[in-house]
């Protein structure tokens, strides 16, 4: 029962690595854009409230993908030069929160799974203690009801754990797939 999330990783260089998926540490640029050269775009877009706001809007997860492509065509309304200008600045905010968001998922997948490795060696010290007090004569039985009932809590939050762990996997996957519509949308745009 305890064995199967915690499997060895896929890679091994990444040891906490819960994920079925290979863990692709970070999102490359050249996979996202085919646009222009971002040339200072990529420390510039914070200089820009307007569009600080709009990249803070667009890389919530909550904000359906088709609203957020409407609100980049409506935003990059306007001159080609203007459009290309916004469209950088745009595309490099989002590239930058959107990176930040799923390296901060991988890192809390990674925190859980050691999490999970420590309450499944406390599962099976707890577990040995237990047979250890129903073997003795006479056993307590309020201290093996005890452990037995902080057992059966160890478990329930283990097995919890990993099935949110299950369900996270997909979320670095999403982002990514969101910064790609996002990302060609905006190209499409400039184009």
């Amino acid at each position: 029962m305890l064995s199967s999330p915690l499997a060895h990783a896929a890679d091994p260089r990444y040891p906490d690595w819960p994920c079925a998926q290979a863990k692709v540490p970070e999102i490359s640029l050249a996979a996202v854009w085919a646009g222009p050269p971002l040339d200072d775009a990529a420390t510039k877009w914070k200089d820009d409230q307007k569009i600080s706001a709009l990249v803070a809007r667009l890389s919530a997860r909550r904000l359906p993908l088709e609203d957020a492509q409407k609100e980049i065509t409506d935003f990059l309304s306007g001159s080609a030069a203007d459009k290309a200008t916004r469209g950088k600045l745009l595309f490099a905010g989002l590239f930058d929160s959107l990176n930040a968001q799923r390296n901060s998922v991988m890192n809390g997948l990674e925190r859980v799974m050691r999490k999970q490795r420590e309450a499944a060696e406390k599962i099976r010290a707890d577990t040995l203690a237990l047979q250890a007090l129903q073997d003795a004569t006479p056993p307590d039985q309020a201290k093996v009801d005890a452990l037995g009932n902080q057992l059966t809590w160890e478990t329930r939050i283990f097995e919890d754990r990993r099935r949110v762990v299950k369900f996270v996997c997909e979320v670095p996957t999403a982002i990514d797939q969101r910064l790609f519509a996002l990302s060609r949308t905006i190209q499409q745009e400039l184009d």
